[in-house]
């Protein structure tokens, strides 16, 4: 990851002093230890790694979206969640309540999510093509995608991987200050819809699409 640490989302300042708090009583590991053990992909069973930018959906923007991303591939659609695992997990929690519906993959950098078998794909965005062999160009009707850095370099080398997976359909959710480069670089437009996070950030972050929908 070449991207500097101002181009990372940033947690507010009372939250980033609270959970520096509960780390040291608690202790970290890689799992969060009050999660049910049962329940693998429930969002943020595996805990955020911020020095890989990570910053987990909460629960209403997470359910939000992997509706959104059903409902845009139809049945027995394809979706691919690019740098997304909380959308991926919700997604994989919602599959009981919805058979014949849309599968899902998750292209991710973290490999503790290699936990999550073949449907986990290594995923570096400085490599943005390269890909395992089974994926195939065009092969998903709709992908999903978090770019992990605020900056262009970082959009426009996901912009690749995005272009090369989609039929057609992108839901891009990152900061609203990235609303020119997602315009550029997928003819994106920005959504009334505000995703929110499990621990506040600083930035104000939006998503961006290029199909109709309820989250214009």
């Amino acid at each position: 990851m070449s991207d500097s640490e101002d181009d990372v989302p940033q947690l507010s300042a009372e939250t980033f002093a609270a959970l520096q708090e509960f780390y040291s009583e608690s202790g970290r590991t890689g799992h969060k230890q009050d999660s049910d053990p049962t329940d693998k992909f429930s969002v943020g069973a595996m805990e955020e790694d911020w020095h890989m930018s990570q910053f987990w959906y909460n629960e209403e923007t997470a359910t939000r979206l992997a509706e959104e991303v059903i409902q845009q591939a139809g049945t027995d659609g394809r979706i691919a969640c690019v740098s997304a695992p909380s959308i991926y997990q919700k997604l994989k929690q919602m599959e009981s309540d919805r058979p014949d519906s849309a599968s899902a993959v998750l292209l991710e950098f973290d490999r503790r999510f290699a936990a999550y078998g073949d449907e986990f794909i290594f995923y570096d965005y400085n490599n943005p093509l390269c890909l395992r062999e089974d994926i195939l160009p065009q092969s998903f009707d709709i992908v999903i995608v978090d770019p992990p850095y605020l900056s262009e370099e970082c959009l426009s080398k996901v912009a690749l991987t995005v272009k090369y997976l989609t039929k057609g359909k992108i839901l891009l959710c990152t900061g609203s200050i990235m609303e020119e480069h997602a315009g550029k670089l997928m003819d994106l437009k920005m959504c009334s819809f505000l995703p929110k996070h499990s621990h506040n950030l600083a930035n104000e972050f939006r998503c961006y699409i290029n199909y109709e929908s309820s989250l214009l």
